[in-house]
Protein backbone atom coordinates (compact mmCIF):
# COMPACT_ATOMS: atom_id res chain seq x y z
CA UNK A 1 0.00 0.00 0.00
CA UNK A 2 2.85 2.40 0.60
CA UNK A 3 4.48 1.92 -2.49
CA UNK A 4 1.38 2.43 -4.25
CA UNK A 5 0.85 5.83 -2.39
CA UNK A 6 4.37 7.04 -3.26
CA UNK A 7 3.57 5.77 -6.73
CA UNK A 8 0.75 8.00 -6.81
CA UNK A 9 2.07 10.79 -5.32
CA UNK A 10 4.82 10.20 -8.06
CA UNK A 11 2.45 10.38 -11.32
CA UNK A 12 0.63 13.49 -9.58
CA UNK A 13 3.88 14.83 -9.14
CA UNK A 14 4.85 14.42 -12.66
CA UNK A 15 1.63 15.34 -14.05
CA UNK A 16 1.68 18.88 -12.06
CA UNK A 17 5.08 19.40 -13.78
CA UNK A 18 3.63 18.73 -17.10
CA UNK A 19 0.84 20.96 -16.65
CA UNK A 20 2.89 24.09 -15.27
CA UNK A 21 5.08 23.29 -18.52
CA UNK A 22 1.95 23.53 -20.34
CA UNK A 23 0.69 26.94 -18.50
CA UNK A 24 4.31 28.59 -18.56
CA UNK A 25 4.20 28.15 -22.54
CA UNK A 26 0.78 29.81 -22.92
CA UNK A 27 1.65 32.37 -21.10
CA UNK A 28 4.20 33.24 -23.80
CA UNK A 29 3.92 35.98 -25.84
CA UNK A 30 5.31 37.47 -28.51
CA UNK A 31 6.30 41.29 -28.91
CA UNK A 32 6.01 43.05 -32.16
CA UNK A 33 5.34 46.31 -34.62
CA UNK A 34 2.65 47.02 -37.13
CA UNK A 35 1.20 49.57 -39.27
CA UNK A 36 -2.14 47.61 -38.76
CA UNK A 37 -3.47 50.45 -37.35
CA UNK A 38 -2.60 53.26 -39.39
CA UNK A 39 1.20 53.98 -38.09
CA UNK A 40 3.61 51.82 -36.53
CA UNK A 41 2.99 50.59 -32.87
CA UNK A 42 4.10 47.71 -30.42
CA UNK A 43 1.67 44.80 -30.33
CA UNK A 44 2.07 41.69 -28.18
CA UNK A 45 0.41 38.20 -29.52
CA UNK A 46 0.20 34.88 -27.75
CA UNK A 47 2.81 32.66 -28.50
CA UNK A 48 0.59 31.09 -31.22
CA UNK A 49 -0.73 34.43 -32.45
CA UNK A 50 -3.82 34.49 -30.81
CA UNK A 51 -4.93 37.90 -29.36
CA UNK A 52 -2.84 40.02 -30.70
CA UNK A 53 -3.36 43.75 -28.34
CA UNK A 54 -1.99 47.07 -29.10
CA UNK A 55 0.59 48.64 -26.73
CA UNK A 56 1.44 51.74 -27.42
CA UNK A 57 -1.32 54.42 -29.11
CA UNK A 58 0.47 57.82 -30.91
CA UNK A 59 1.14 59.09 -34.42
CA UNK A 60 4.51 58.51 -34.32
CA UNK A 61 6.64 55.56 -35.34
CA UNK A 62 7.15 52.63 -32.02
CA UNK A 63 9.68 49.99 -32.99
CA UNK A 64 12.07 47.25 -31.91
CA UNK A 65 10.52 45.90 -28.94
CA UNK A 66 12.31 43.96 -26.90
CA UNK A 67 11.48 42.54 -23.33
CA UNK A 68 13.03 42.52 -19.87
CA UNK A 69 13.87 39.23 -18.34
CA UNK A 70 11.08 39.05 -15.90
CA UNK A 71 8.38 39.66 -18.67
CA UNK A 72 7.35 42.28 -16.55
CA UNK A 73 8.44 45.23 -19.29
CA UNK A 74 9.24 46.01 -22.45
CA UNK A 75 11.95 48.64 -24.36
CA UNK A 76 11.84 49.71 -27.70
CA UNK A 77 12.55 52.86 -29.83
CA UNK A 78 10.44 55.97 -30.37
CA UNK A 79 10.09 59.04 -32.08
CA UNK A 80 7.56 60.45 -29.71
CA UNK A 81 9.89 63.44 -28.98
CA UNK A 82 10.80 63.98 -32.31
CA UNK A 83 13.64 61.86 -32.95
CA UNK A 84 14.29 58.16 -32.02
CA UNK A 85 15.20 57.69 -28.34
CA UNK A 86 14.86 54.69 -25.96
CA UNK A 87 12.02 54.32 -24.25
CA UNK A 88 10.27 51.61 -21.40
CA UNK A 89 7.11 50.57 -20.60
CA UNK A 90 5.00 47.96 -18.40
CA UNK A 91 4.17 44.82 -20.20
CA UNK A 92 0.31 45.75 -19.84
CA UNK A 93 1.29 49.47 -22.18
CA UNK A 94 1.19 51.58 -18.98
CA UNK A 95 4.18 53.14 -17.46
CA UNK A 96 6.04 54.91 -20.00
CA UNK A 97 9.33 56.32 -19.56
CA UNK A 98 11.87 57.64 -21.99
CA UNK A 99 15.76 56.52 -20.92
CA UNK A 100 17.64 58.00 -23.96
CA UNK A 101 17.42 62.06 -24.86
CA UNK A 102 19.49 62.71 -27.72
CA UNK A 103 18.90 64.21 -30.82
CA UNK A 104 20.48 61.60 -32.62
CA UNK A 105 18.77 58.44 -33.44
CA UNK A 106 18.59 55.63 -30.58
CA UNK A 107 17.80 52.18 -31.30
CA UNK A 108 17.99 48.21 -31.24
CA UNK A 109 17.32 48.01 -27.83
CA UNK A 110 17.74 44.45 -25.75
CA UNK A 111 17.81 43.69 -22.41
CA UNK A 112 20.98 41.72 -20.39
CA UNK A 113 20.15 38.82 -18.85
CA UNK A 114 20.13 39.73 -15.35
CA UNK A 115 18.02 43.31 -16.30
CA UNK A 116 20.37 45.42 -14.71
CA UNK A 117 21.70 47.13 -18.00
CA UNK A 118 20.53 47.57 -21.62
CA UNK A 119 22.65 47.65 -25.06
CA UNK A 120 21.26 49.66 -27.93
CA UNK A 121 22.50 51.15 -30.92
CA UNK A 122 23.32 55.27 -31.62
CA UNK A 123 23.86 57.46 -34.39
CA UNK A 124 24.94 60.36 -31.98
CA UNK A 125 28.99 60.17 -32.50
CA UNK A 126 28.26 60.40 -36.62
CA UNK A 127 27.86 56.63 -37.15
CA UNK A 128 26.03 54.09 -35.73
CA UNK A 129 27.67 52.26 -32.42
CA UNK A 130 27.05 50.16 -29.74
CA UNK A 131 26.18 51.74 -26.11
CA UNK A 132 25.23 50.34 -23.14
CA UNK A 133 23.89 51.95 -20.49
CA UNK A 134 21.61 50.95 -17.35
CA UNK A 135 18.06 49.85 -17.36
CA UNK A 136 17.15 53.40 -16.00
CA UNK A 137 18.73 55.14 -18.43
CA UNK A 138 22.14 55.95 -16.45
CA UNK A 139 25.47 55.69 -17.37
CA UNK A 140 25.40 55.23 -20.96
CA UNK A 141 28.40 54.47 -22.09
CA UNK A 142 29.95 53.76 -26.05
CA UNK A 143 31.16 49.89 -26.36
CA UNK A 144 32.59 49.92 -30.28
CA UNK A 145 33.93 52.87 -31.84
CA UNK A 146 35.08 52.70 -35.83
CA UNK A 147 34.18 53.76 -38.85
CA UNK A 148 31.58 50.76 -39.56
CA UNK A 149 28.22 50.84 -38.75
CA UNK A 150 27.28 49.05 -35.89
CA UNK A 151 23.39 47.83 -35.55
CA UNK A 152 21.49 45.20 -33.73
CA UNK A 153 23.38 44.22 -30.50
CA UNK A 154 22.04 41.23 -28.51
CA UNK A 155 23.52 39.79 -25.46
CA UNK A 156 24.62 36.11 -24.83
CA UNK A 157 22.39 34.46 -22.34
CA UNK A 158 25.35 34.42 -19.59
CA UNK A 159 25.83 37.73 -20.32
CA UNK A 160 29.23 38.16 -20.75
CA UNK A 161 28.99 38.50 -24.85
CA UNK A 162 26.97 41.20 -27.69
CA UNK A 163 26.54 39.65 -31.12
CA UNK A 164 25.67 42.32 -33.67
CA UNK A 165 26.01 43.01 -37.02
CA UNK A 166 28.45 45.83 -38.58
CA UNK A 167 30.22 46.99 -42.09
CA UNK A 168 33.29 47.11 -40.87
CA UNK A 169 34.82 45.33 -42.87
CA UNK A 170 33.24 46.51 -45.96
CA UNK A 171 30.34 44.43 -45.80
CA UNK A 172 27.88 43.63 -43.41
CA UNK A 173 29.26 40.70 -41.27
CA UNK A 174 28.02 39.15 -37.33
CA UNK A 175 30.27 40.21 -34.97
CA UNK A 176 30.51 39.42 -31.14
CA UNK A 177 32.07 41.13 -28.48
CA UNK A 178 32.80 40.90 -24.38
CA UNK A 179 29.82 42.91 -23.06
CA UNK A 180 32.63 45.68 -21.73
CA UNK A 181 33.17 46.44 -25.53
CA UNK A 182 36.55 44.50 -25.88
CA UNK A 183 37.36 41.23 -27.86
CA UNK A 184 35.76 42.36 -30.98
CA UNK A 185 35.76 39.27 -33.61
CA UNK A 186 34.32 38.48 -36.34
CA UNK A 187 32.48 36.02 -36.70
CA UNK A 188 31.14 35.49 -40.92
CA UNK A 189 32.93 35.97 -43.84
CA UNK A 190 31.14 36.06 -46.76
CA UNK A 191 30.39 38.75 -49.48
CA UNK A 192 26.78 39.30 -49.08
CA UNK A 193 24.96 40.86 -46.31
CA UNK A 194 24.84 38.71 -42.91
CA UNK A 195 22.28 40.68 -40.28
CA UNK A 196 20.41 40.50 -36.91
CA UNK A 197 21.87 38.01 -34.57
CA UNK A 198 20.20 36.05 -32.25
CA UNK A 199 21.63 33.36 -29.32
CA UNK A 200 19.60 30.12 -28.78
CA UNK A 201 18.84 30.09 -25.09
CA UNK A 202 21.77 27.95 -23.88
CA UNK A 203 24.57 29.93 -25.70
CA UNK A 204 25.47 27.13 -27.91
CA UNK A 205 24.38 28.51 -31.27
CA UNK A 206 23.48 31.92 -33.29
CA UNK A 207 20.85 32.42 -35.81
CA UNK A 208 21.17 35.21 -37.98
CA UNK A 209 19.67 36.25 -41.52
CA UNK A 210 22.41 36.17 -44.81
CA UNK A 211 21.45 37.35 -48.23
CA UNK A 212 24.11 35.13 -49.88
CA UNK A 213 21.80 32.48 -51.26
CA UNK A 214 20.06 35.64 -53.68
CA UNK A 215 17.53 36.77 -50.96
CA UNK A 216 17.38 36.79 -47.85
CA UNK A 217 17.13 33.31 -45.34
CA UNK A 218 17.55 32.10 -42.10
CA UNK A 219 21.12 30.36 -40.96
CA UNK A 220 22.23 28.93 -37.86
CA UNK A 221 25.32 28.28 -36.77
CA UNK A 222 28.20 27.90 -33.54
CA UNK A 223 28.33 30.36 -31.32
CA UNK A 224 32.24 30.20 -32.81
CA UNK A 225 31.06 30.77 -36.25
CA UNK A 226 31.51 27.81 -37.48
CA UNK A 227 29.20 25.33 -38.69
CA UNK A 228 26.52 27.65 -40.44
CA UNK A 229 23.53 25.83 -42.17
CA UNK A 230 20.36 27.40 -43.79
CA UNK A 231 17.12 26.74 -42.42
CA UNK A 232 14.71 28.82 -44.56
CA UNK A 233 14.51 28.20 -48.42
CA UNK A 234 11.86 29.98 -50.28
CA UNK A 235 11.73 33.01 -52.85
CA UNK A 236 11.03 35.70 -50.57
CA UNK A 237 12.49 37.27 -47.63
CA UNK A 238 12.69 35.60 -44.29
CA UNK A 239 14.33 38.36 -41.94
CA UNK A 240 14.55 39.43 -38.45
CA UNK A 241 14.42 36.01 -35.79
CA UNK A 242 14.51 35.18 -32.09
CA UNK A 243 14.42 32.32 -29.93
CA UNK A 244 11.85 31.22 -27.90
CA UNK A 245 13.17 30.95 -23.93
CA UNK A 246 12.44 27.54 -24.11
CA UNK A 247 14.62 26.57 -27.25
CA UNK A 248 12.24 24.94 -29.08
CA UNK A 249 11.05 27.74 -31.44
CA UNK A 250 12.41 30.32 -33.77
CA UNK A 251 10.35 33.41 -34.48
CA UNK A 252 11.38 35.44 -37.70
CA UNK A 253 9.32 37.41 -39.98
CA UNK A 254 8.62 36.31 -43.67
CA UNK A 255 7.29 37.75 -47.37
CA UNK A 256 6.36 35.09 -48.43
CA UNK A 257 2.31 35.16 -48.47
CA UNK A 258 2.80 38.23 -50.12
CA UNK A 259 3.47 40.88 -47.19
CA UNK A 260 5.16 40.78 -44.45
CA UNK A 261 3.97 38.57 -41.14
CA UNK A 262 5.73 37.07 -38.80
CA UNK A 263 6.08 32.90 -38.51
CA UNK A 264 7.27 30.33 -36.44
CA UNK A 265 9.88 27.40 -37.06
CA UNK A 266 11.80 24.79 -35.38
CA UNK A 267 15.29 25.65 -34.84
CA UNK A 268 16.13 22.82 -37.92
CA UNK A 269 13.80 24.80 -39.81
CA UNK A 270 10.82 22.46 -40.01
CA UNK A 271 7.36 23.12 -39.10
CA UNK A 272 7.62 27.11 -40.33
CA UNK A 273 3.82 28.41 -39.24
CA UNK A 274 2.46 31.89 -39.77
CA UNK A 275 1.27 33.33 -36.72
CA UNK A 276 0.17 36.49 -38.18
CA UNK A 277 -2.53 37.24 -40.92
CA UNK A 278 -3.53 40.76 -41.73
CA UNK A 279 -2.94 43.15 -44.66
CA UNK A 280 -0.42 45.10 -42.98
CA UNK A 281 3.55 44.86 -42.16
CA UNK A 282 4.58 43.19 -38.94
CA UNK A 283 7.93 43.67 -37.66
CA UNK A 284 10.92 42.41 -35.33
CA UNK A 285 9.33 40.04 -32.98
CA UNK A 286 10.57 39.55 -29.65
CA UNK A 287 9.77 36.33 -27.40
CA UNK A 288 8.55 37.24 -23.60
CA UNK A 289 11.10 34.76 -21.35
Amino acid sequence: MIKQVTLSIGIISILLLLSACAIAEEDARIAFYSDRDGNYEIYVMNANGSNPVRLTSNTVTDFAPAWSPDGSKIVFSSETEGNYDIYVMNADGTGLTRLTDDAATDGDPDWSPDGGKIVFSAERDGNPEIYVMNADGSNQIRLTNNDGNDYVPVWSPDGSQIAYHSDLDGNFEIYVMDADGSNQTRLTRHNDFDISPAWSPDGGEIIFCSDRDRNFEIYVMAADGSNQTRITENETLDIKVDWSAKGNKIVFISERDGNTEIYSMNPDGSGQTRLTDNNAADYWPAWSE
